[in-house]
């Protein structure tokens, strides 16, 4: 009895941690996310107008002032938004899709198949994300499907090794093998059984390559290796603006900063998440 008075004092910390880390990391997100779907109706400047002056600082007609080629820097951020959201949703989505797929694949096959992806995967995410999306960019040329198809396939490999891992522990429960002898196909034992039981850690997992995809795509961009003008993606703005840093730091500290705010925002989601699959990280929270 005295273990369940003194529970309610312990759970609701746990609780509002957690929630103030969910709305974090939703308002840091939720910015981004309205500023991306604003610009799909509404922009300050056309994408390619330079009547500015070059380098202009901050005013009423340039909210962040302009760049080295006088084109108005909040225009440019607003569509760097959305091509970081398309990035990372895209890449996701590739990457899941793929990495659930050899994952599930591997689950179920026979040991020497199981060996062998396993081994696949082991090789393939020894390789940086970067260097891998570096490469497969390289092969098929710079453009904003390409690094969407690169990210997503060089992250896929971490999909498919967790969704293994997952998979392989649902099937050794008792419920999975009673299914199984009573004659259930496999198809039904992924959809009722498997991917219920591993979502939850899958998701958190997936929140956490979001935030790896943009970083990827910031890092492409900035090599030369992204999606080409007239994409304004963050990547590329700094690596515009770092010849003229000391003489208009805006330039350079405006996409730092919504960068650092849409990765710590997915972060924060993330970690909210994991609290919600793992009840007992949470408790030791």
């Amino acid at each position: 009895m005295s273990a369940a008075v003194g529970t309610p004092p312990v759970v609701a910390p746990v609780r509002r941690s957690r929630s103030g880390t969910l709305i974090v990391g939703r308002v840091l997100v939720g910015v981004v996310v309205a500023v991306a779907l604003l610009s799909l109706v509404w922009l300050p400047f056309p994408p390619a107008d330079t009547t500015g002056t070059r380098l202009e600082g901050p005013s009423g007609t340039h909210w962040l002032g302009t760049d080295k080629l006088g084109r108005d820097l909040a225009t440019q951020l607003m569509i760097g938004a959305r091509i970081a959201l398309v990035v990372g949703v895209g890449a996701v989505a590739v990457g899941a899709i793929l990495g659930i797929s050899v994952g599930l694949i591997a689950a179920f096959a026979k040991s020497w198949l199981d060996d062998t992806l396993s081994a696949a995967l082991d090789v393939v995410i020894a390789f940086p994300v970067l260097l891998l999306a570096m490469l497969i960019v390289a092969a098929q040329g710079a453009s904003l499907v390409s690094v969407i198809v690169a990210i997503g396939l060089a992250m896929s490999a971490v999909v498919a090794r967790l969704t293994r891992v997952l998979t392989k522990r649902v099937l050794s429960e008792q419920y999975v093998t009673a299914a199984r002898t009573s004659g259930t196909r496999w198809p039904g034992i992924v959809l009722r059984h498997i991917l219920p039981n591993v979502w939850p850690t899958l998701s958190v997992s997936l929140a956490l390559q979001f935030g790896v995809a943009v970083l990827a795509e910031a890092s492409l961009s900035y090599l030369g290796l992204g999606a080409p003008p007239p994409n304004a993606s963050w990547g590329r703005l700094l690596q515009e603006a770092q010849g003229t840093v000391v003489t208009a730091p805006l330039g350079a500290i405006a996409p730092g900063i919504a960068l650092i705010m849409l990765v710590i925002g997915v972060n924060f989601i993330a970690d909210g998440l994991r609290d919600v699959a793992d009840p007992a990280r949470r408790a030791r929270r």
